[in-house]
């Protein structure tokens, strides 16, 4: 079939900088969409090197806007992932580090902690969660006790190994808020659902600023898709499911068009974790989903905003991750995080403006957001104050498994896995780390590193919120 191509957006620069000024002054405050994929692989889209699905609007996205090339969700799996995100912390910071949420699960995101939607919300957003949330399935930890006003979709997963919690009831319920739209929910159908529920949450919210997370479904197992993609592409049901994801995030771009809301909107877009390694020579990055290899957590990431100030036809490749967009997305919000709030992100607004081509050190404080990394504890001892600099280490990357054990770090183009042993590879030239190198003096200054978060993160780590104790 011939997927549609929706029509490229008006760009009208003589409001571009009226814009961002003013969103960063309070005066006119931009509307934030995340759209987040489940378990896209690296190199699973057309701009990313795809040859087997074509996805012309995620494309043009990209074409108007920055393309990451090492960017890193927060974790190889799906919950922690997510927590990383929505809090800015790595998910160890915030007890949210090991495996997935379950149906039975008792833990969740602490209400202790501020989420991006909370802190969007108590500054005058609506706020929704339109898809799939596993954060947490009981009350203190759901999407309307975590800053949503508005929530529509799967609190689970589909997999075999959770649908079995609701074999009873006959099957994972599809929810409207606190009420069940359907049951069981059917794959197929959770795409297109999804995409309408959020253009209705646009259109109902135009007149004032929105926060929409937009977590979808797919492409986790079991994929579903809808009839008019079935065999559209020449990948079998993974490929069709990527040709409808991209139709509807068309369909995103185009309502925000027809809202007159293109202009004064930013859009993420990204997979919550990798999904498998490269299938040609010129795709050499290794790993899959749960690995700490580059292929089980390197995805990919594409920000778009040309009405605020966002270059376009950009591609960077700098070390971003998941916990960046909470202060980069609270800057161009014009809100600052609040006092005392430790986070682990950086806030990287002047990357995206093209005002720097690297993440600014924190002291420089060329953003609103700037100086929030400066918050974490820094007290090195003597072994390694003077081999490591304070902006080296919070530039760095902490690599944790789906088990939720620090398994490598990343700083510039070096990785030192830890496990079996020690081993550094040169990112730049060996993308697919398969050939370690000798490097005493860069070895040494990485374990140090990760003798130093450990630290910290023994120190100052916070607990997952716990349902019997809130209870208790």
């Amino acid at each position: 079939m011939k997927l549609k191509r929706f029509p490229a957006f008006p760009f009208i620069p003589s409001i571009i900088f009226c814009l961002a000024l003013g969103a960063l002054h309070g005066l006119a405050k931009p509307n934030v969409i995340i759209i987040l994929i489940d378990d896209q692989g690296y190199y699973d889209l057309g701009c990313y090197g795809a040859s087997e699905v074509n996805t012309p609007n995620i494309d043009r996205m990209a074409a108007e806007g920055i393309r990451f090339t090492d960017y890193y969700a927060a974790a190889p799996i799906c919950s922690p992932s997510r927590a990383g995100l929505l809090t800015g912390c790595y998910p160890r910071r915030v007890g949210n580090h090991i495996w997935v949420h379950r149906a039975d699960s008792n833990s969740g995101i602490h209400p202790d902690e501020l989420t991006l939607a909370e802190l969007f919300k108590d500054n005058g957003y609506a706020t929704a969660c339109i898809g799939k949330w596993h954060l947490g399935f009981r009350e203190p930890f759901l999407p309307r006790s975590q800053g949503f006003d508005h929530y529509f979709g799967l609190l689970h997963n589909l997999d075999p190994v959770e649908v079995v919690y609701f074999e009873e009831e006959g099957g994972v319920p599809l929810i409207r808020n606190e009420t069940i739209v359907k049951r069981p929910a059917e794959p197929a159908e959770l795409t297109e659902r999804y995409t309408d529920e959020a253009i209705r949450f646009m259109e109902d919210n135009r007149d004032r600023p929105f926060f929409l997370y937009l977590p979808h479904t797919m492409l986790h197992n079991p994929i579903g898709v809808s009839e008019p993609f079935q065999g559209s592409s020449q990948w079998g049901e993974y490929g069709d499911a990527i040709h409808e994801l991209d139709h509807n995030v068309g369909r995103i771009f185009q309502s925000l068009e027809n809202l007159d809301l293109e202009e004064k909107t930013l859009v993420l877009y990204a997979s919550d974790n990798g999904r498998g390694p490269g299938r040609n020579s010129g795709q050499p990055i290794r790993g899959r989903k749960l690995s700490t290899y580059e292929g089980g957590i390197r995805v990919p990431a594409i920000f778009w905003g040309k009405g605020l100030g966002i270059p376009g036809n950009r591609t960077s490749s700098q070390v971003v991750h998941a916990m960046d967009w909470y202060p980069t997305l609270a800057t161009f919000a014009g809100i600052e995080v609040p006092d005392g709030r430790v986070l682990d992100g950086r806030d990287i607004v002047p990357l995206l403006k093209g005002e720097t081509t690297a993440v600014p050190d924190a002291d420089a404080e060329l953003s609103l957001n700037a100086s929030i990394p400066l918050r974490r504890s820094w007290n090195p001892p003597g072994e390694w104050s003077g081999m490591i600099g304070r902006d080296e280490y919070l530039d760095a990357f902490f690599y944790h498994g789906s088990q939720g054990a620090l398994a490598a770090v990343r700083w510039g183009k070096w990785k030192l896995r830890l496990n079996p042993g020690l081993e550094l590879f040169d990112l730049e030239a060996d993308p697919g780390e398969r050939s370690p190198i000798r490097n005493s003096a860069v070895s040494r200054k990485l374990r140090g590193m990760i003798i130093l978060f450990q630290e910290e993160m023994r120190r100052h780590a916070r607990p997952a919120g716990d349902s019997k104790k809130e209870e208790g």
